[in-house]
């Protein structure tokens, strides 16, 4: 089992290497010198690798670490691959793009009735007022 200790005295090699946790759980030593919590599983015969995070004062600590994996192992036992779940979340972020975009392509398929799509543009356009909007107010 991992401490951090024995994680911040890795040192990085010509390869990419593994050092084993528990539960599945293990970091992964880039050459760069970078240590990444990951986990194996497997979930409908199938096997998938979830990146937890990167190890550091500004990624995760051991600890979080453990926690992230208790949840990912709460997905696999509910059905749900935890890693094709956060490859969605970063799809939705990244198709978001901003709220903007977002609340945009809201209006435009969200099923409603013409009354309704007038009633909550007009609260956006006011709580949320675009950059355009914003010019005008301005100037």
């Amino acid at each position: 089992m991992l401490t951090d200790a024995a994680i911040k005295a890795l040192k990085p090699k010509d390869k990419l290497y593994k050092i084993v946790d528990r539960d599945g759980m293990y970091v992964a030593v880039n050459p760069s010198g970078s240590v990444v919590f990951r986990y194996d599983y497997r979930i409908n015969g199938r096997r998938e690798t979830l990146t937890l995070g990167r190890y550091g004062a500004a990624g995760l600590s051991l600890a979080r670490a453990r926690e992230k994996l208790i949840d990912a192992q709460r997905a696999i036992a509910e059905g749900r691959s935890p890693a094709r779940e956060k490859q969605r979340e970063k799809r939705r972020i990244k198709e978001a793009k901003s709220f903007g975009e977002f609340g945009e392509r809201w209006f435009q398929e969200a099923r409603m009735a013409d009354s309704t799509r007038a009633m909550r543009r007009s609260i956006y356009e006011r709580d949320c007022p675009s950059s355009e909007h914003l010019a005008q107010i301005a100037a």
